[in-house]
């Protein structure tokens, strides 16, 4: 059965009958190396003309990911925290930077993702931190701002525009994947239900619209159906009111803790 887009269409007409614009940016997390996903991806962000912010893990992380991206003004490098290894006990949602360890391993694991991916990617290196799962500390994200960052990105609707004091939250809001049940593609129906109501919060003030709406990826493990229910909704999205929003290229300045 094909995907229900009605609903958001009459959505995004009443975005335009209110003469409204949406930020939109996406994040695709999770990136090694080169593969014929990630090849996919790019070519799916130049047809769109919205770039992706590539969440690359900076330990397994390889040279020629960094060469490939060097050539590719679609694909934007970010810290997906350190090795994206889960340090939370049996029974917890998994997590690499909640208070698990102690907190000086903690923020030496950050410190060392910047680091890395800096030495890879150079002045392509957005300063935006991208916690594996999505789960971070409050007492970690209070650091981040002094170790050279300058956005933290997680999920769902922030609650205030900063995370901590100089340090952005701008997180991500649509996942279009099934990850607790066939970890292919969510109901698309349900989906674009859920895209709906958030906008219906961001129209009507309910929501901050000035965070940009942020669709969430993960290119090595889609499906076709993923694939092309994400270029379905980013279409229709840039068609309307999207207008597409990058992470500025802020100079990365390591402080005193």
């Amino acid at each position: 059965m094909s995907p229900d887009w009605q609903p958001l269409m009459i959505e995004l007409q009443r975005w335009e009958e209110a003469d409204l614009t949406l930020p939109l940016w996406w994040r695709d997390d999770d990136a090694i190396s080169v593969t014929p996903q990630l090849e996919n991806l790019t070519l799916m962000s130049v047809e769109l003309g919205l770039p992706v912010h590539l969440a690359v893990i900076p330990r397994p992380a390889e040279v020629s990911l960094a060469d490939y991206v060097r050539d590719q003004t679609a694909l934007i490098p970010v810290v997906h925290g350190w090795a994206h290894q889960n340090h939370a006990p049996i029974g917890e949602k998994k997590a690499e930077f909640r208070l698990h360890r102690p907190i000086e391993a903690i923020v030496s694991d950050a410190r060392a993702g910047l680091t890395r991916l800096q030495n890879l990617f150079g002045d392509q290196l957005r300063p935006m931190f991208v916690p594996p799962w999505n789960r971070i500390d409050p007492e970690v994200t209070a650091h981040l701002r002094g170790l050279g960052f300058r956005i933290v990105s997680t999920s769902t609707p922030r609650k205030t525009p900063l995370a901590a004091p100089g340090l952005e939250q701008v997180n991500t809001h649509l996942d279009p994947i099934d990850w607790r049940g066939t970890r292919g593609l969510a109901d698309p129906n349900t989906l674009i239900s859920q895209v709906v109501v958030l906008l219906q919060d961001r129209r009507t003030g309910r929501a901050d619209n000035a965070e940009a709406f942020g669709v969430l990826t993960h290119h090595l493990v889609h499906d076709q159906d993923i694939w092309t229910f994400t270029k379905d909704l980013l279409h229709r999205l840039l068609d309307g009111p999207g207008i597409p929003w990058t992470a500025p290229c802020n100079e990365i300045l390591g402080e005193p803790e």
